[in-house]
């Protein structure tokens, strides 16, 4: 069975940078890298590993996956699309995703 290629994303232009900085609060970027980066910070190793876990499931459904980092309850996520060279609205995408992930396992912590 032959699968159609997937098109590369678009690598986003300053503008469009921007406008996803201004809509993703709590996300840096990262000019070394041309990406999105942001720590997690959970209760306990725990909470940190079950957000990987959900997260992996988001990443494998897209086909696009985090440079990241775990250490006890807290995760350091960097989004880039390496096959543009940098910052595509994939990783806005992405990012927008793992914010609301965030705040629905935050709510459990409460």
């Amino acid at each position: 069975m032959s699968m159609a290629p997937r098109s590369t994303p678009a690598r986003l232009d300053p503008a469009a940078r921007a406008a996803a900085l201004r809509a993703l609060p709590g996300w840096e970027y990262v000019e070394a890298r041309d990406g999105l980066r942001r720590l997690f910070v959970f209760a306990d190793f725990a909470g940190a590993f079950a957000f990987m876990t959900a997260v992996a499931g988001l990443a494998e459904a897209r086909g696009h996956h985090p440079e990241w980092s775990n250490v006890y309850n807290r995760v350091d996520v960097l989004w880039t699309t390496h096959d543009c060279g940098g910052l595509s609205a994939l990783d806005v995408e992405l990012a927008a995703s793992l914010d609301e992930l965030y705040r629905a396992t935050r709510r459990g912590e409460e």
